[in-house]
Order: structure tokens, then C-alpha cells, then sequence
């Protein structure tokens, strides 16, 4: 199996991801109590190619992504109440907490198929604030969440493997928040 380079192979769990009601308050809570950090922080931004359940969608949200050992720790906060697969979820669990789980794919389209042959709805895809797609599919009928799709090319490896780095030596008690920009597709 192909690893990446921030140690996960290939086509398996390299984020979960939570959503939060105030990312500043999170981020600093999850560095304190569970020594997460440092944060790489974009947005507010809307969604650039965004569709939520076959409708473009104008939510503005907020992303913030940290390294757990191999895995990122993904926070989402929406910063309106227009209909997305954010509300979605809390609206069912009445409470912030767990949305998804993520998948690197450096074939995308291939990785998709399958899941979309078992019947999981795509309800959300994108061109994250990385550059690259992004597709969440609704898994509830088999597990407790959604599971997005991460389109891995070499440049989004790198900037999560710089992110990687980063948390390999971050000193485990300094808050840090890099902020980032989104990138804007060109088509």
C-alpha cells in the first residue's frame, strides 16, 4: 500500500473532522486539553465551487486543521444559517461534535465509484480552499457520519506534510495559529 508522505496510506482515514460553534474558542480548547496544534486556520471564506445537495451554496464557513500524530483533526464552523451539509448534521444531533471522516485519494474519480455504487448520496463537493475536489458522501445508512473525499495531488500532500511537520515539532504548549488564504480556481 502507498503511504503519503505525513505517514497514511493511501485511500484510508487522514482527517476526522467536528464541528464547532466558535473555531477561535475550539482551536484553543483542543490545544490545551488534548495538545493539538499548532492550527492552520482559512476563512471565513464561501465555498468556491461549492454544491450542496445539487444547489450552489453561498454558506460562509471557517476550516481549521491540525495533526494528531498521522491523522488531522479538522474543525468546521459555519458562520451563517444558509442550508448546508453542516446544518444538515446538527440540525439531526442537535449538538456540535462529530461530521466526518476524510480519505486521501490521489485517483480520485476511481475512489469515488465505489462508494457511490453502494448507494452513499453525494450531498456536498467542492474545490477545497486547497485547490483540490472534494466530494462528502452521506454514509449514515452503515456509520455514525459523513465521509469526504480528498483529491490528493503533490501540492496538497506538501502543505499537509508541512502541517505534519509543523505538529511533529510544535512544543505542545504554545497556542499557534497560522492563517492561511483560500485558493480561487482559475476556471
Amino acid at each position: 500500500m502507498e503511504m503519503f508522505s505525513f505517514g497514511r496510506p493511501e485511500n484510508s482515514i487522514i482527517q476526522i473532522a467536528y464541528t464547532v460553534a466558535d473555531i477561535e474558542k475550539e482551536m484553543r480548547r483542543y490545544s490545551d486539553l488534548l495538545r493539538i496544534g499548532p492550527w492552520f486556520l482559512i476563512g471565513p471564506f464561501v465555498p468556491a465551487k461549492g454544491v450542496y445537495r445539487g444547489m450552489q451554496t453561498s454558506m460562509r464557513i471557517s476550516l481549521a486543521v491540525a495533526f494528531a500524530g498521522e491523522v488531522m483533526i479538522e474543525l468546521i464552523e459555519q458562520h451563517d444559517e444558509q442550508p448546508s451539509v453542516y446544518r444538515e448534521t446538527l440540525a439531526a444531533h442537535g449538538s456540535h461534535g462529530f461530521h466526518h471522516w476524510a480519505i486521501g485519494a490521489r485517483n480520485f474519480e476511481a475512489t469515488v465509484i465505489p462508494y457511490k455504487a453502494r448507494g452513499y448520496a453525494e450531498v456536498f463537493s467542492d474545490l477545497s480552499p486547497r485547490g483540490v475536489r472534494i466530494v462528502y458522501l452521506d454514509t449514515s445508512p452503515d456509520l455514525p457520519g459523513m465521509l469526504e473525499i480528498i483529491e490528493m495531488t503533490a501540492d496538497v500532500e506538501e502543505q499537509y506534510r508541512t502541517m505534519y511537520q509543523a505538529a511533529r515539532e510544535w512544543d505542545g504548549k504554545t497556542h499557534t495559529v497560522h492563517r492561511l488564504q483560500p485558493k480561487r480556481p482559475t476556471a
